[in-house]
């Protein structure tokens, strides 16, 4: 039942490529939805592209291990493919980049489309977080550590080319829940 805060949010997009995509969390007047919103990009990087939003450094690890999943309570989407992820590492920056960048670490995805513009929850279990390295499925790996969730984002992708242009996602709530439990 948090407010949403913006300084928890900052943008990572295909900029850090040389991308041109663009996003946005921009949160409502009374604190109570986000919309994330911008511009995909395909051209740029020859049919690649990807726009994020999240969590920033300060918030810190969540135990999540109580719960099942994670319950997405949607207010209005726009019918394109989204992809909400979930991190339980976070390395520091890359001592090469010019840009602070941080070093690439395993992301646990799972997409969705929401195929009406009205409100709509997305139930995730645990067992549908796919693990993923920059965007590629990786079956050797452990599965997400509930016990220590340091990231959440929200992404808008092309997967080469099946989408680009602009997009928005109002987001009233993600929430960690017990099925089944009051």
């Amino acid at each position: 039942n948090r407010s949403w805060r913006a300084k928890e949010w900052t943008a990572s997009d295909d900029r850090v490529r040389g991308g041109q995509s663009k996003s946005y969390l921009n949160i409502s007047p009374d604190d109570k939805t986000a919309n994330f919103n911008g511009i995909l990009d395909i051209k740029a990087l020859g049919g690649a592209g990807f726009a994020s939003q999240r969590t920033s450094s300060v918030v810190a690890p969540y135990d999540l291990s109580v719960y099942d999943g994670i319950l997405l309570e949607l207010v209005r989407a726009d019918r394109k493919n989204y992809t909400f992820i979930l991190k339980d590492a976070i390395l520091p920056t890359d001592p090469e980049s010019e840009s602070d960048r941080e070093q690439s670490t395993i992301s646990y995805e799972f997409d969705f489309v929401i195929s009406n513009e009205h409100s709509v929850f997305v139930y995730i279990p645990w067992s549908q977080f796919k693990a993923t390295y920059r965007g590629k499925d990786q079956s050797d790996v452990p599965p997400l550590n509930t016990r220590c969730v340091r990231r959440f984002s929200v992404m808008m992708r092309s997967h080469f080319g099946e989408q680009e242009g602009s997009f928005t996602l109002v987001i009233r709530g993600i929430y960690a829940v017990q099925v089944g439990k009051p």
